[in-house]
């Protein structure tokens, strides 16, 4: 027999998934003595002849972006706007713009850097070291605008023409892929990424993860997933993504079984990790034959983490403690619960929970006033609360205030029919 109680599990566990950090800024000092390896050596793009011949201009762009690089965006701002406006030189104007781009990126303007980036583009006088790796930057701050779309055209514009494969490219592709819900590519382009460095980021295997759950690879990501916190037991985001894909996947006793080992270890350290164990186990024992065993775990679980300070005495908590009572069969510790939820909640459905519970046990006069104080606060569902009112008052033998509740759950929709039937039922439709 399943057991369902109204215990709401998370719908899903969402993945830690990042977007592109701020990108370096491509720096070209055309005075520079030392000769700089060439970065696209097969660029299918013929190299400009460059145009800067003022040394004013030459010494306000390396000022201006010297002052980009220190993040001191006035001083930057001051140096380089003038050079987009008024210089000879396209290629200072570009590098400039370029500037002036990182600038808007390090502040939380990604349209305007994104504009400014590609005016700096658009002047096509840069070396090709310098033109692609702005156009990479492009990509970058259109996957941080969620332009996915055009990131991934970017970078394959950019890989096409510059001849160029990093493990980072193929990284922002599957981001960008997997944001545009086409997991198998996602899966294609990241594994990709891996396959070309030694060292990749964790943030890849995210996507990576997320991707395999998303496409119903579910036993692929729980391996990742155990991979990754193999590698870094001590990694909270680690943990809270193999727990994550694995309830996805309703592996609960896996789940189950990583969480506990990790709150043994001492590495819970957020309420999320507590109440996340405790649901599991609510879960579980809801869809077993004996939910009692796995019901007071769970409140073993909370009550070890309110001890310790890190779970809060909500009224969220408190509602889950009173549910893991409730699935225990411990009605009295589970009105309880739900008593000293109800001050904290901003609606009454903690009340209306013990005052259900209450009229289970014919306990009506108690029942009745936790029920009209439901109502008095506000509950999701007002027909199923006044006809719960109407049977305390039944209960209470006060019939007239039994029909006028049941009046009253006439007019909600959802218990409309109910509540007219046993109207009609007693004389009173």
């Amino acid at each position: 027999m399943k057991h369902a109680r109204g215990l709401t599990m998370l719908a899903s566990a969402a993945l830690l998934l990042v977007v592109a950090s701020s990108p370096a800024m491509a720096r070209d000092k055309p005075d520079a003595k030392a000769k700089p390896e060439v970065q696209y050596p097969n660029a299918t793009r013929a190299e400009p002849k460059l145009d800067l011949t003022s040394e004013k201009d030459q010494k306000a762009l390396n000022d201006g972006l010297d002052a980009v690089a220190a993040g001191d965006a006035a001083k930057a701002q001051q140096l380089l706007q003038p050079i987009v406006d008024g210089s000879k030189s396209k290629y200072a104007q570009a590098l400039a713009l370029q500037g002036l781009a990182s600038i808007k990126f390090n502040g939380g303007d990604h349209k305007n850097a994104i504009d400014l980036l590609q005016r700096s583009l658009a002047l096509g006088v840069m070396p090709n070291d310098t033109y692609y790796q702005l156009m990479y930057m492009l990509a970058q701050f259109q996957l941080a605008d969620e332009q996915y779309q055009a990131s991934l055209n970017t970078v394959t514009k950019w890989r096409a023409e510059g001849k160029k494969e990093t493990a980072a490219s193929y990284a922002l592709e599957g981001n960008a892929d997997y944001r545009l819900t086409k997991y198998p590519e996602a899966i294609a382009a990241i594994n990709k990424a891996k396959s070309l460095t030694d060292k990749p980021e964790a943030s890849w295997n995210q996507i990576l993860m997320a991707s395999y759950s998303e496409s119903g690879q579910n036993d692929k990501a729980a391996a990742l997933a155990q991979d990754q916190l193999s590698a870094s037991p001590n990694d909270p985001n680690a943990l809270n993504n193999s727990a994550a894909v694995l309830m996805q996947a309703h592996k609960y006793p896996e789940a189950i079984q990583l969480l506990e080992k990790a709150r043994a270890a001492g590495t819970f350290k957020t309420e999320a990790n507590y109440v996340s164990l405790a649901k599991l186990y609510l879960v579980t024992g809801q869809d077993s034959d004996d939910p009692a065993p796995n019901a007071v775990k769970a409140s073993q679980v909370l009550e070890d983490g309110m001890s310790k300070g890190v779970v809060k005495p909500s009224a969220d908590t408190y509602v889950l403690l009173g549910q893991s009572a409730e699935l225990a069969n411990n009605t009295s510790k589970a009105v309880d619960y739900y008593n000293k939820a109800a001050p904290l909640a901003t609606d009454g459905e903690p009340a209306l929970r013990a005052g259900r519970l209450l009229l289970s046990e014919n306990k009506y006069s108690q029942a009745k006033g936790l029920i009209q104080q439901s109502l008095d606060k506000g509950v999701k569902q007002k027909g199923a609360a006044y006809m719960l009112l109407a049977e305390s008052e039944r209960g209470l033998k006060n019939k007239p205030a039994a029909i006028t509740a049941m009046k009253k759950a006439a007019q909600q929709p959802e218990t409309a029919a109910k509540a007219n039937a046993w109207l009609k039922k007693a004389g009173a439709g």
